[in-house]
């Protein structure tokens, strides 16, 4: 993306993220939540924080419907106004991970290559691609919104596995079966992988 303006200059802050790391024990990560609508992303990262929590660790959940109410309230769901929603949340998620903080983002995240642009804003480690695999069916008869039936209906355009495209992960970190496992299962898997490296 272009920038607008050719007069800010970056400062480089006095304490840094390992600084703050080692405040509070933990390494600041990024676990990357992509999935369908309705495949379980903001459920199973907020049984991940809660866990997380109940360790003593410093967590914050990105849930992308939140974010869409306040920072990215002026984007729709266009294919430019998608991947500008992933740019931004991406910076944000950056900024968390900066600060030591365990952020876990749930957004659809469609495009692979925009998935990739968050991987690249983060130290090589630092990011965890946690792919929701839930089959579109289940998503369906879930509908915890009513938005599948609505896209069916033609009364949502540009909606991601009926009308537009979702690109599956190639190489998560972290796959879970939420049509299969149950969400204290899909949590305990992604924190065990957490434990397994070190973090």
């Amino acid at each position: 993306m272009e920038k607008k303006s050719s007069n800010t200059v970056w400062h480089d802050a006095t304490i840094t993220k390992q600084n703050r790391e080692k405040l509070f024990g933990q390494k600041g990560v990024a676990l990357w939540f992509t999935g369908l609508s309705g495949s379980g992303k903001s459920t199973v990262a907020n049984a991940v924080e809660n866990r997380l929590f109940e360790l003593g660790c410093h967590t914050y959940v990105l849930d992308g419907d939140n974010v869409r109410h306040g920072l990215n309230s002026d984007l729709g769901f266009s294919e430019p106004d998608r991947v500008e929603n992933i740019r931004r949340l991406s910076e944000l998620v950056h900024l968390f991970t900066d600060a030591g903080i365990i952020v876990l983002s749930a957004f659809i995240s469609p495009y692979k290559k925009d998935r990739e642009s968050a991987r690249n804003l983060l130290n090589n480690g630092d990011f965890f691609e946690v792919f929701c695999r839930c089959d579109i069916s289940e998503c369906e008869k879930r509908d915890p919104k009513g938005l599948y039936k609505k896209a069916r209906a033609g009364e949502i355009p540009e909606f991601t596995g009926i009308s537009s495209p979702y690109e599956t992960p190639e190489n998560p970190e972290i796959i879970v079966d939420t049509d299969k496992d149950s969400v204290a299962r899909c949590a305990e898997k992604i924190i065990d992988h957490l434990k397994k490296k070190g973090f």
